[in-house]
């Protein structure tokens, strides 16, 4: 009589399933993170769809310091720093990211630079 099974038990542990995993989560959180800005500000809310072009970000935070581009620069020379950040630009974009707090009349003011310029102005709003 023949007690011994015919399927032996394979000890080793196969690692390919576990790098698919891996290299699926990483892709996954490749995907979500989203930082496209390194300001940390708090947008004000909207219903709408997002995009993906930007030419010039300009961020105004809530102690009313302008960046352009992530770059802090005085609010007088506004103009004159857009005017050389979108002076090759076929169809000059503006992102405006003014945080939640700020008054109005600062957005305003950046604006109306755009609109002088003929610039195109998106203003950034957090999804709601």
């Amino acid at each position: 009589m023949k007690l011994k099974g015919r399927n032996k038990i394979n000890p080793q542990f196969s690692m390919s399933s576990m790098t698919d995993i891996v290299f699926l989560l990483l892709i996954f959180f490749m995907l979500t993170a989203n930082a496209p800005n390194a300001l940390d500000l708090l947008l004000p809310k909207a219903k709408g769809k997002s995009t993906n072009t930007q030419n010039v970000s300009v961020t105004i935070n809530k102690n009313l310091e302008y960046f352009v581009n992530n770059e802090r620069i005085n609010g007088e020379y506004i103009e004159i720093e857009l005017k050389k950040a979108l002076k090759d630009q076929e169809k000059p974009t503006i992102i405006l990211r003014a945080e939640e707090s700020v008054a109005i009349k600062e957005a305003v003011n950046v604006m109306d630079i755009a609109n002088r310029n003929n610039y195109k102005v998106i203003l950034a709003v957090r999804p709601n």
